[in-house]
């Protein structure tokens, strides 16, 4: 196949999760990590910092639904990108005054990030990341570490450790972790159909996918275990994730591409410039221009030439 890149601009748009209830979700999404939300379509709720456009996080609501079984494919986290380190500091702080239970913490040298799931076992990520000038690469990858975090110097940016009455307004979606069965697989799609590049490969069991150098849009693992089996259709997880791509003409290239290699590339209904696919386990995303996103567009971290320190 031709080799392609997506354009620099290129990002992660929207999440949208599968929960079992919509009270008990929204309870979690608004009263616990300061969402809110701005609309409902059906069983879709879509949540925002500021309950407006753009919508980052949306849940469908699946009643019934059951956890995600171990061992299985399919979500691992959503990761919601803070503005800055304060922004992330104060909803740390949030959640430690409120008692709710976190997962884990780590420094990952291009980011700061705390770890936790909503009620329905969906894994979520906040995180801020570091200023762009002090990544490193080596090799062509991208350094990255899972190095303990320090909390207490994170929490010194909270002021005084207030707790605020929302989340951090421009919140986004800044990658999506997924379990995957095969890693090879993974990156062809991901990488020799899509475009993202490979940016990190060193740590075992996982590639890291992204357009235009940042450190990763998408991630994939197989610590589930290879060939490991997609979880029953009544569990709670991933509906599916969009990338927002800066032109139209960049999505009918990429379906053709898609259906070159065998892959779906749906129409979505009343977008001639949009198409849904699914990738080789089933996890399905959309594909989207600007301008059909329903969004005011906004660059994606660009990492150029010279920005970032290279061994």
């Amino acid at each position: 196949m031709t080799p392609f890149r997506l354009p620099d601009d290129t990002r992660i748009d929207s999440a949208r999760l599968k929960v079992s209830a919509r009270a008990q979700a929204l309870a979690f999404y608004e009263g616990t990590l300061g969402f809110h939300e701005g609309k409902r379509e059906g069983p879709v709720s879509f949540l925002s910092a500021g309950g407006d456009l753009p919508y980052p996080v949306r849940l469908e609501e699946h009643p019934g639904a059951v956890r995600k079984p171990g061992g299985t494919t399919g979500l691992y986290h959503v990761a919601l990108r803070l503005p800055d380190r304060k922004g992330l500091a104060r909803a740390v702080a949030r959640l430690l005054t409120l008692r709710y239970p976190l997962q884990g913490f780590a420094d990952h040298r291009v980011s700061e990030a705390v770890y936790l799931a909503d009620p329905d076992g969906n894994g979520l990520e906040l995180y801020a990341d570091r200023p762009r000038e002090t990544w490193q690469a080596k090799g062509g990858q991208v350094r990255m570490t899972t190095d303990p975090l320090d909390v207490v110097n994170l929490l010194s940016e909270a002021e005084n450790g207030k707790s605020p009455g929302g989340i951090a307004p421009g919140t986004e979606v800044g990658h999506v972790h997924l379990a995957v069965s095969d890693l090879g697989r993974t990156e062809r799609f991901y990488s020799e159909v899509l475009g993202l590049a490979v940016t990190q490969r060193n740590l075992p069991g996982a590639l890291f996918f992204s357009a235009g150098g940042y450190h990763h849009h998408v991630g994939a693992n197989v610590w589930a275990g290879t060939d490991a089996p997609a979880p029953p259709p009544e569990t709670a997880g991933l509906a599916s994730f969009t990338i927002l791509v800066p032109e139209a003409r960049t999505v009918h290239v990429l379906r053709e591409r898609l259906l070159s290699a065998g892959m779906p590339a749906e129409p979505v209904p009343d977008d001639p410039d949009a198409l849904a696919t699914r990738d080789p386990d089933g996890i399905g995303l959309e594909i989207l221009p600007y301008q059909r996103a329903a969004a005011m567009p906004r660059r994606a971290p660009r990492i150029s030439a010279g920005s970032m320190r290279t061994e």
